[in-house]
């Protein structure tokens, strides 16, 4: 029961769809894990059905150590001989075979023979939480436990890379938390790529966040770096912040009429800059004048969108306002964070 030694992944993916084309160089250290972030329909998953051997290449090439497994346009290797495992949304396990059966047969597949692959993946089935479930189907098993089965037949096959494709979306918070801090221990030292919506998932579990739209990485570093100072609008919403684009001037930011003051020094007048912060730590009530243009549900309260900023209040404080209205709103500049723009 044991993994191999972490690979190094280096990808070059191109594949052509009908609006665009994804064209995404990855490269990832042995055991690093990569979080993959962006809008739906950026490309994310078309890059991991690339990586998969489930998608062809239309250009680039796919190496796993040094051996190339895919380079467009005549080399593809087959997905069962790639070394590399993909877990999605669905566990996708064998519903007539036993979680035990279903963590040994990627082993079994690979020649080991039955009684020890059958012991090792009740090894896996305890390492991800469920010791003695293995005599139990599919339909006797909640979807968290599923997925945490399928989590140990992944492993169990040994692989080189390991691709996640949002495992936790369908699970409630309280399992999608658990399985999130089994999958950071178990895959430890594991080469993998992250595809999710959460920044929560990448912070949790990834070394480098790479933000991808339309197909291209915008900006990467780790997840830190990247979550604290998104360099786009899309970087920024999976933040959970508001960027606002204008430039210095005397010592804080400034667009039009709209000034922000920061705690952050400004740089040199004139220098693009964006204002960073959180639509909750808007306050209405006092101060500068906007009109309110839209207000959207949040599952805590209401956001309030205006031609100047999104403000995130309670229902009560949203209580009567419509589209058209006018607001006062105010920021205190301790919540406000200046970065670069370009």
């Amino acid at each position: 029961m044991t993994i191999p030694d972490a690979a190094a992944l280096s990808a070059r993916v191109v594949v052509r769809r009908r609006d665009f084309a994804v064209d995404i160089a990855l490269d990832v250290a042995p055991g690093e894990t990569v979080a993959v972030m962006g809008r739906s329909g950026a490309g994310k998953s078309t890059l991991l059905g690339a990586l998969a051997g489930l998608t062809p290449l239309d250009d680039g090439e796919i190496s796993v150590d040094g051996r190339v497994l895919d380079r467009a346009p005549r080399l593809r290797t087959a997905p069962m001989q790639r070394g590399i495992v993909l877990l999605g949304q669905d566990a996708r396990l064998f519903p007539h075979l036993t979680a035990r059966e279903n963590v040994a047969f990627g082993p079994r597949s690979a020649g080991v023979a039955a009684s020890v692959a059958r012991a090792a993946a009740d090894e896996w089935i305890a390492r991800v939480g469920l010791p003695g479930a293995g005599d139990r189907r599919p339909d006797e098993l909640s979807g968290g436990e599923q997925q945490r089965v399928a989590v140990a037949r992944a492993l169990a096959a040994e692989p080189r890379v390991v691709l996640l494709d949002e495992p936790l979306v369908a699970l409630d918070a309280v399992t999608a938390s658990e399985i999130r801090a089994m999958l950071r221990e178990r895959l430890a030292g594991v080469t993998t790529v992250a595809v999710t919506h959460d920044a929560v998932d990448a912070a949790a579990l990834a070394d480098r966040l790479v933000i991808v739209e339309r197909g291209r990485i915008t900006q990467q570093g780790s997840v830190r770096e990247v979550l604290s100072a998104p360099a786009t609008e899309v970087a920024a919403k999976i933040a959970g912040l508001e960027r606002l684009i204008g430039e210095a001037r005397g010592g804080a930011w400034q667009r039009g009429d709209l000034r922000l003051e920061s705690a952050d020094a400004a740089p040199v007048d004139g220098t693009a800059l964006a204002a960073l912060f959180r639509a909750s730590d808007v306050r209405l009530g006092e101060g500068r004048a906007a009109t309110v243009v839209a207000l959207e549900p949040t599952p805590s309260g209401v956001r309030v969108l205006t031609d100047e900023v999104v403000a995130e209040v309670s229902p009560a404080e949203a209580a009567g306002l419509r589209p058209g209205d006018v607001v006062r709103w105010s920021i205190d500049p301790a919540r406000v964070r200046f970065a670069p723009a370009s």
